[in-house]
């Protein structure tokens, strides 16, 4: 099945919140302050701007959102309780170090958890959630032949939040999304120096094949392979 639409279709709610905004440094306004200063520093930090270990100076931070204090410590607050920023009492905070070993061991409960997914969704996703992941993996395609890559790494983290959604099962959903932060940075990462475009490009359009048919057994192993793929070769990264 493919789609000729080039958008996918409206998102759903789990979609729109795992879409990763690009860095950009512009003033941001109210309301909501502190979530939007939550979504401009995880970008900041997913694409690498900030730093791993790099330190969060609290007035260049104010200087650089155009935000006071209150606001920053909330967000910064957020983004540790993700994992993604080290809070140090009357010290500046920092952005997390890298692990090898500690994402390996998040790779592999990732690993399960979205192969559950998908041979779940195999037997539940409707029609038109089929059309609409056929229609992203479209947009995949376009975006690798292009070389956005964060486009593409947008379009991915969409990809894989539509197919854990399609499981139909809250508690997957809510597990799933907790480890998310901790992953962003090195799914980034691994896209950028790892070589892994091509090749994740290729297992994303196998696992879709494999819903299409509803082939549960086949979409697991695939899935599985495809984020173990990703794990074990950043972790090897970092622990060299």
């Amino acid at each position: 099945m493919t789609s000729t639409t080039d958008d996918a279709t409206v998102a759903s709610p789990s979609e729109r919140g795992a879409r990763q905004r690009a860095p950009h440094r512009r003033r941001i306004q109210a309301p909501s302050l502190a979530d939007e200063a939550y979504d401009l520093l995880k970008g900041l930090i997913v694409h690498g701007e900030l730093a791993p270990g790099e330190r969060l100076l609290e007035p260049a931070l104010c200087r650089r959102l155009g935000i006071s204090r209150t606001p920053l410590r909330d967000a910064l607050n957020q983004l540790a309780g993700e994992g993604l920023v080290t809070l140090r009492r009357n010290r500046n905070a920092l952005v997390t170090l890298l692990d090898g070993d500690e994402l390996r061991h998040l790779f592999e409960v990732e690993a399960g958890l979205e192969a559950m997914a998908v041979e779940l969704a195999a037997g539940r996703m409707t029609e038109t959630e089929l059309k609409r992941l056929a229609s992203l993996q479209t947009r995949l395609e376009k975006q690798h032949a292009k070389g956005d890559r964060d486009g593409y790494f947008a379009t991915n983290t969409r990809i894989h939040a539509l197919l854990v959604e399609a499981a139909r099962n809250p508690v997957l959903v809510e597990t799933h999304q907790r480890l998310l932060g901790r992953l962003e940075r090195a799914r980034y990462l691994a896209l950028n120096r790892l070589g892994r475009w091509q090749e994740s490009t290729d297992e994303h359009r196998a696992i879709l094949d494999a819903l299409i048919a509803r082939d549960a057994d086949l979409a697991r192993r695939h899935m599985h392979e495809h984020v173990m793929h990703t794990g074990v070769a950043i972790s090897a990264l970092l622990t060299r």
